[in-house]
This record gives C-alpha cells, sequence and structure tokens, in this order.
C-alpha cells in the first residue's frame, strides 16, 4: 500500500533521529566511561548495552512469543550491564542510566522512521479524502467468529449509517450475493466475516473496480490485521464507507481462485483437512502428525522448482501468500509489511528425519523458524507445484481438494481496499524496527538529512 507522503522528513521527524543517535551515543559514552579501568567490565557492559537496545526495539515491534524472546533478551542485556560495571567496580546507578537511554532510543527512532502507531495516524490525517459512498453495502457472515455480527448488532449499525445490510443466509452463494448487490448500484461493497469470506466479496469488488471494506467480524482476521484494523473494533471499521483512506492493493490466486492471504500445502493442509482442526487445532495437529511424518509415512508428493531453478521432489510444508510474510512461526504466520509489491511469498521446508523434526519444533516454538536448514524462502510472480494426483491446500483458512497443476499468480493493484481514516493504516511487519539491520541505520542517517521515510 504506497502512502503519500511528503518527500523531505519533517523538523519533528529530524529532530527525533539527532535525538536517537544522541541518546544510543550517550548510552555507549557512558558504558566506555563507566567501565574503562577494566577491560573485561567494558565487553560485558557493551555485550548488555547491545542486548538492552535490542530486546527493547524487539518488545515494541513485536507481538506474543516474539516480544517474549525481546523481554528475555533486555532481561539478559541488563544482567550483562550489572555485571559489567560490577567487574569495573562501579555504581549500579550507571546501570540505569544506560538501560533508560537505551529504552528512550527506542520511541525517537520509531517516530523518526514512521514506525509507531501516532506516525502513522499523522501520514492517515494528511491523505486526500475519498468520497463517502453513495450506495454502501455490507454482506456479513452472521456465524463468523462465534457470532460477532450480531454480537455487535452490525445490522443495527449499518441502517444507523446507511450502509445497506445483507446478512448471508444458509445456502446462499455469497459471490452472486456480491454481484447482485453491484447490479443493484453498490459503489463500496464490504463483507462482515472471516478471511475467506472476504477473498471471495474482493474477487467481485476486483472484477468491477468497486472499493472494497473489510469488517474484522471473523476468528483471526490476518487480512485485517495486515491492513492495519483494529481486530477489536469491528463497529469502527464501518467508518471507511464515510470516511476512509483507499489504497491499491495485490491479490493472489492458485489456479483462478483468489486469496487475500495464503495458500498452503503439505502437513498443515492435512490438518486443516481434519474435521476436528477448527476446534481443537494444536490437539488435533498433535495427534495427526506422528502418522504424517513417522517411519511409516508415505512422502508427500508435491514437485516444484527453487528459487535457484533446483528441482525438488517433495516438501513437507509449501506456503505461497500474497505478498511476503514477515516470518517468526508457521503457526501465527507473521505479517507483512505491504501488500503491494507485486510478487508472492513463497516458504517450503523440507524435514529430513527425526532430529530434523525436532530442531524444526524447537525453532518454530521460539519464533526462530528462518533457522531451519531445510527453509527455502523466496519471491517470485508465479509459483507451480506438480503431483501426480489431487492436491490438498489450505486456501485463506478453507481447505481445499485442487486438481495439479497448482498454478500461483499474483494480480499487482487489482483491489481498491478502503480502511478507516482512524485506522492506523500498516501491519505490525511494518511498524518493526530490527535495531541490528544497516538498512535501518542508514535510513535513520537519511531521515536527518532531510529525506522522508519510507515508502513503507
Amino acid at each position: 500500500m504506497h502512502e503519500i507522503v511528503s518527500e523531505r522528513s519533517t523538523w519533528g521527524e529530524r529532530a527525533a533521529g539527532v535525538v536517537a543517535f544522541l541518546l544510543l551515543g550517550a548510552a555507549l559514552g557512558v558504558v566506555v566511561a563507566g567501565s574503562a579501568t577494566s577491560w573485561e567490565g567494558l565487553l560485558l557492559a557493551l555485550a548488555g548495552m547491545l542486548a538492552v537496545v535490542a530486546g527493547g526495539w524487539h518488545l515494541v515491534s513485536h507481538r506474543r512469543i516474539a516480544r517474549s524472546v525481546g523481554v528475555a533478551t533486555a532481561a539478559v542485556g541488563v544482567g550483562l550491564l550489572a555485571s559489567g560495571f560490577v567487574v569495573a567496580h562501579l555504581h549500579g546507578l550507571l546501570v540505569a542510566t544506560v538501560v533508560v537511554l537505551g529504552f528512550l532510543s527506542v520511541g525517537t527512532v520509531r517516530y523518526a522512521l514512521h514506525r509507531s502507531t501516532r506516525a502513522w495516524q499523522e501520514l492517515a490525517q494528511r491523505q486526500p479524502p475519498v468520497p463517502s459512498a453513495r450506495h454502501p453495502v455490507l454482506i456479513m457472515n452472521p456465524k463468523s467468529g462465534g457470532g460477532k455480527a450480531e454480537r455487535f448488532h452490525l445490522v443495527d449499525e449499518c441502517r444507523r449509517r446507511g450502509i445497506e445490510p445483507i446478512v448471508l443466509q444458509p445456502g446462499d452463494d455469497l459471490v452472486q450475493l456480491a454481484e447482485d448487490a453491484i447490479a443493484d448500484g453498490a459503489d463500496v461493497i464490504g463483507m462482515a466475516g472471516g478471511d475467506g469470506s472476504q477473498a471471495l466479496v474482493a474477487t467481485v469488488a476486483a472484477r468491477h473496480d468497486i472499493p472494497h471494506v473489510v469488517v474484522p467480524a471473523g476468528t483471526r482476521n490476518h487480512f485485517a490485521l495486515d491492513l492495519g484494523l483494529d481486530r477489536d473494533d469491528v463497529v469502527g471499521a464501518l467508518d471507511a464507507y464515510a470516511d476512509g483512506v483507499e489504497h491499491r492493493i495485490d491479490l493472489a490466486t492458485v489456479n483462478g481462485r483468489v486469496f487475500v492471504n495464503n495458500a498452503t500445502c503439505g502437513l498443515y493442509a492435512k490438518i486443516v483437512q481434519s474435521p476436528e482442526y477448527r476446534d481443537a487445532k494444536r490437539e488435533t495437529a498433535a495427534d495427526m502428525l506422528p502418522g504424517l511424518l513417522g517411519p511409516d509415512a508415505v512422502p508427500l508428493d508435491l514437485r516444484f522448482a527453487g528459487p535457484d531453478g533446483t528441482s525438488y521432489t517433495s516438501s513437507h510444508v509449501i506456503l505461497v501468500s500474497n505478498n511476503p510474510y514477515e516470518l517468526h512461526t508457521l503457526m501465527g504466520r507473521g505479517t507483512r509489511e505491504r501488500m503491494d509489491l507485486g510478487v508472492l511469498g513463497v516458504v517450503a521446508a523440507r524435514i529430513a528425519d527425526a532430529n530434523d523434526l525436532r530442531r524444526f519444533v524447537a525453532l518454530e516454538a521460539t519464533g526462530q523458524i528462518r533457522r531451519f536448514p531445510g527453509w527455502l524462502e523466496w519471491s517470485a510472480p508465479e509459483f507451480r507445484i506438480d503431483s501426480g494426483g489431487p492436491v490438498e491446500v489450505g486456501v485463506d483458512g478453507e481447505a481445499l481438494v485442487l486438481d495439479p497443476p497448482l498454478v500461483f499468480r499474483i494480480r499487482p493493484g487489482a483491489l481498491r481496499v478502503r480502511v478507516p481514516r482512524h485506522a492506523v493504516g500498516r501491519s505490525p511487519a511494518a511498524m518493526a524496527v530490527h535495531v541490528a539491520s544497516r538498512s535501518t541505520i542508514t535510513e535513520l542517517a537519511r531521515v536527518v538529512a532531510g529525506h522522508a521515510a519510507g515508502p513503507r
């Protein structure tokens, strides 16, 4: 999603960049000055300072397990700092000073690089207005998300705002409902439901070049998350019809079927076929994995070419996404920094033996899945999987069986999507800051020099 931003950084952003460098420099100076009498103490303190800053930036940039890793890293850093100053026979006040300086740098860097909620909201306020919908329509699935549409009184909210509500009934064809609504004059159409339903309505909206509104009334709402919506503010998503910001994003297809998030083949696709999966995800996976990975398991017939053209005859996990994910675990799927890059994200993981499986599970549990030796990850506008028979596929969480070959393609800029102006408008991946990254330091220096951060 391209943001319309100034080509020059603001004085506030430049000031934040300067302050960030000063804070980091001050922290380093305190460490060096405080430990100069002891090289051992200096090395420990430097390592501690880096761990504190890295942990702090990870803490504010990620969620769940990855956030816990950030807390642990920062805690280890504090311990190393304290050890360094103890070795150097210095006062604990210096430890607190370095910790405070490191954490203060987090906020200033995020503001300077537009990685904070406040910065993105300020950018959203500067976006050119789009006309309010003349004939807004919202289709809603009353069963999605455990009945969120009814719990949040979406029908009443729609009528109060002049939005025509269409409630999906058993046996209804969702695609046909969307087609009929546009034929009757809908100029902005939305969907309140899960990501599979969002993809079907988005298919129709893209076909007619009509703006699409996402109302997070499903269970997990990954699509809404990557659009920067507050998944807990179901009613607030309706503001997009009257006071919205519009972006063009990509859609992905597998054998012509649109998906907004991802399609998976292999172990996960087989597991989601189980009727018990929706009500007991982890338990179902634990019951099925031994039969799928054990010594008597039949290799999965999933043939594809890797990023360098190497041919592979099997893979235990293949994930194809509508733009690349910032992946830390496969189960959590991560988030996407952008959805307008015009490429698919492709991931394949091959598990050779029991030792590989143990390592895979451990790395998955700790959010370090990219370190797995059988991991392949790349981007491409098209991807193909061949097989000797029908292939089980999980498409935006829906269990399907498709005939090979499976051909995945990206459709650049296919969908006009509207989000409320008050929404952040960016995913967690777009808000992340990586302290050890040369690109982060370079971008911060560019902001200080007067260039605007981004586009992101």
